[in-house]
């Protein structure tokens, strides 16, 4: 593992480098990691509360990202090619943050939905 520093953004149209696609998907260095222990809320999910959480996830990812240096531990691609990996700073996974502050479920292995029937 390395340790990484960067100031990423929100990613935007055009080339992506270093920036923040949604909760559990970056760009850094030009590499699309997708966040291996975790599942997030789509930004064009199915309801508007999964959008808005969707949103507050992405938007809180970004700010534990650029928070200081973080390790990526790289454990091989997706079915996309993404590199899938967790992201730690001292040694805690920042995709348990997310999950602990209800923005992200523990991965699955499976998508499971979003949006409420209240």
């Amino acid at each position: 593992m390395l340790l990484f520093a960067a100031a990423l953004a929100v990613c935007s149209t055009g080339p992506r480098d270093h920036c923040v696609h949604d909760g559990d998907a970056v760009w850094f260095e030009g590499e699309k990691i997708r966040i291996a222990d975790i599942d997030t809320p789509e930004l064009n999910g199915a309801c508007a509360y999964e959008r808005a959480l969707a949103i507050r996830s992405r938007d809180r990812l970004l700010q534990l990202l650029n928070a200081g240096a973080f390790e990526i531990a790289r454990n091989g691609k997706d079915r996309y090619g993404r590199t899938l990996a967790t992201l730690h700073r001292s040694g805690r996974s920042i995709g348990r943050q997310l999950v602990k502050e209800g923005l992200a479920r523990t991965w699955s292995g499976r998508r499971e939905p979003w949006c409420r029937n209240d």
